[in-house]
């Protein structure tokens, strides 16, 4: 109670400060039962804040090097179990990057909010059936930074409502369709591997683009060389997607060359397969021998 002449009691309870509240995290999805997201304006505030905590975290990074760094903090794991902190996983997933120039686990959290926001976003978007340029912008924004973070448990159902939903009643611009397309097709042919249907995308949607045209050839022919020289040469977002395929090619390359050479090259054989020796043994499992420069795949039996 108010002591005598108005003031309040001066004791501890009085000097407490409120608790902050992260803006991001303060706001729950909308199919949990928070409805803050299904008000526009409120929904035009949110997606302010995510795009000034994605400034922050690309400023704290500094160098390319460092965010395509932490970018890559956040890929899922190739392991079935539960999902696992980015923190917890980094290592793993980059084994060639110590400790000294790992991120901070301050700054993988960031990047983490922001992906965790976007998701509340879109569920808005989706619950008020919004299709204007916000919804474009916001959608756009979710997409490329997804793909970075290779996390296609939102860029790909993203892109899907952006085509199916927004688009057929706020049209994007031809630009904008055609960078959309292009990452719907090399998902289908490089994450999902469903060839038939990444052509089948490209003749509905009419794409033009002779960059993702090269590189279903070269999946289509099993040809890892055109594979690389394609993924070098197209921007950062596609070259994303394309490295899900990379794997599955390199194997295949690797199996051409051992039923085929008795011997290579080292240098031929690490730009055939765009790997270095020790990472073809350590994570491709080559059993081959290195003598010299030369890579004995099979020795022929003295009779």
């Amino acid at each position: 109670m108010p002591t005598k002449g108005g003031r309040n009691p001066s004791g501890p309870w009085g000097r407490l400060k409120p608790v902050e509240q992260d803006p991001l995290e303060s706001i729950g999805l909308p199919s949990k039962g928070d409805t803050r997201l299904l008000d526009l304006k409120s929904q035009g505030s949110y997606y302010t804040s995510i795009v000034d905590r994605y400034m922050t975290f690309c400023s704290d990074a500094g160098q390319r090097d460092e965010l395509l760094r932490r970018f890559s903090s956040l890929e899922p794991s190739t392991s079935k179990s539960s999902p696992t902190p980015a923190s917890a996983t980094s290592q793993r997933i980059l084994p060639s990057i110590n400790n000294e120039t790992l991120q901070s686990p301050a700054s993988t959290k960031a990047l983490s909010d922001v992906m965790a926001a976007l998701r509340k976003l879109r569920e808005g978007i989706v619950a008020t059936k919004r299709a204007d340029d916000f919804a474009v912008q916001a959608y756009l924004f979710c997409i490329r930074l997804s793909i970075l973070v290779k996390h296609f448990e939102s860029y790909h159902p993203a892109i899907l409502h952006l085509l199916r939903s927004i688009h057929p009643q706020h049209p994007l611009t031809s630009v904008e369709l055609q960078e959309v397309v292009a990452y719907l097709v090399l998902d289908a042919a490089c994450r999902r591997r469903a060839l038939a249907e990444a052509f089948a995308l490209r003749q509905r949607y009419g794409l033009k683009d002779t960059k993702v045209n090269a590189a279903l050839t070269a999946l289509a022919h099993d040809n890892f060389v055109l594979f690389q020289k394609v993924k070098r040469s197209v921007d950062g977002h596609r070259a994303r997607i394309m490295e899900w395929a990379e794997g599955d090619l390199r194997m295949h390359t690797l199996k051409c060359f051992g039923r085929t050479y008795l011997s290579v090259e080292l240098d031929y054989l690490e730009q055939a397969t765009g790997s270095k020796w020790a990472d073809l043994k350590q994570s491709d499992g080559v059993g081959w021998d290195l003598e010299g420069s030369k890579v004995v795949i099979r020795k022929i039996k003295a009779r």
